[in-house]
């Protein structure tokens, strides 16, 4: 099962690739985790690439396209794999489908005011990557992870501002990657603005209709 999830930013990429990778142990690879974990550790390519992660930016296709194909080449990609922030740019959705083929493009949508919303109260964990949200996801504890115990962090990029520029690049940058999906009627579109489950169960809806999942307990 090799799949690729878009949409604009903060519309809950991370959060439905991580539920799907722990229930069908698929792993989930993450671009933007990746590279803030790059910046973390001031590697060489987080140093590249802060500049344009701290501005809400793309990172250039040079930089990404090795990065990625690299992790795509890992053992645990072998049986398939979750994309989520990749890929962002029509280059890279051709690059992608002459390294390997994809099963389905979920598209997520949602309108801005939601995704600022869920924006502004998203916690993540710097150690685990969990996910939580103050309003709809809160933590057992304050500000620390109920699975790892680590203190939880905003992310840098979690403010308004940001976020509208990042909204603003995406509709004029995704268009013609969500074209190219369409014609190769690999594209499906799910309403993100419902609550995280329901939109899971939406996922895997589409991944039954496709034959990806056979076993009707996905539902469950």
């Amino acid at each position: 099962m090799k799949l690729v999830l878009i949409g604009p930013p903060s519309v809950g990429k991370g959060t439905c690739a991580k539920a799907l990778s722990a229930k069908y142990g698929i792993p989930h690879i993450s671009t933007g985790s990746l590279f803030r974990e790059e910046v973390a550790k001031s590697t060489e390519f987080g140093k590249l690439i802060k500049q344009y992660v701290d501005n809400g930016l793309l990172v250039p296709d040079e930089l990404v396209l090795p990065f990625v194909f690299k992790k795509l080449l890992e053992p645990n990609c072998s049986k398939g794999f979750i994309l989520d922030g990749f890929p962002r740019t029509l280059n890279q959705a051709i690059a992608l489908d002459a390294f390997t083929k994809i099963d389905a493009a979920i598209l997520l949508d949602a309108p801005l005011e939601v995704i600022i919303e869920r924006a502004l109260g998203r916690l993540v964990c710097p150690k685990c990557g969990a996910i939580y949200n103050t309003q709809w996801k809160p933590p057992r504890y304050d500000n620390i992870c109920d699975n790892c115990g680590s203190r939880l962090e905003k992310r840098s990029d979690d403010n308004p501002e940001i976020l509208k520029q990042r909204y603003k690049l995406y509709l004029e940058t995704f268009q013609p990657i969500i074209n190219y999906y369409r014609t190769k009627n690999l594209l499906v579109k799910v309403d993100a603005s419902k609550p995280t489950d329901e939109v899971i169960r939406e996922i895997e809806k589409i991944l039954v209709e496709k034959g990806l999942i056979s076993n009707i307990s996905a539902y469950n």
